[in-house]
């Protein structure tokens, strides 16, 4: 019989791996964990946690400006621009790839386009944040993680 914490490890190690397979993550979430250590051993959530408020943050600012007549593309790309380097820093990798198509729009000045990409910039933001919390859950219920490492 599986002990309770072998049943839980393998199952955090197979919802990472789907993390990763689906597109939601990539490797600089990796390069994320590997900065955890005894000392800040909740680093990782800690650092997404403020990324979900921040980004939050930056959606707000971002519908605020679509709301405007006429629209401001340059502010609108530059909140979007932090949108995307928050999303790169902890490896939201589908996130940052609909900040990306958000940003194609506010080049070319289309403001449909941009109302329409961020309504998928929000849902992505909503699945990974669901995706997050419930991992998070099984990371505390696993204890200190031996290292990072990207799943196979």
């Amino acid at each position: 019989m599986e002990s309770s914490n072998a049943y839980l490890l393998r199952q955090l190690s197979q919802v990472k791996k789907s993390l990763f397979e689906q597109g939601f993550l990539d490797d600089q979430f990796i390069q994320l964990e590997e900065l955890q250590d005894d000392v800040n051993p909740n680093f990782v959530e800690e650092v997404v946690t403020l990324f979900f408020k921040d980004s939050t943050r930056l959606m707000l600012n971002v519908e605020a400006e679509l709301e405007k007549s006429p629209m401001d593309f340059l502010k609108l790309d530059h909140h979007m621009h932090q949108f995307k380097g928050s999303s790169a820093s902890i490896g939201a990798h589908r996130v940052k790839n609909e900040c990306t198509l958000f940003r194609e729009y506010c080049y070319q000045g289309n403001a449909d386009g941009c109302m329409k990409s961020l309504e998928r910039v929000k849902k992505e933001h909503a699945i990974l944040k669901k995706k997050h919390e419930n991992y998070f859950q099984l990371v505390r219920q696993v204890g200190p993680a031996e290292r990072a490492t990207r799943p196979k």
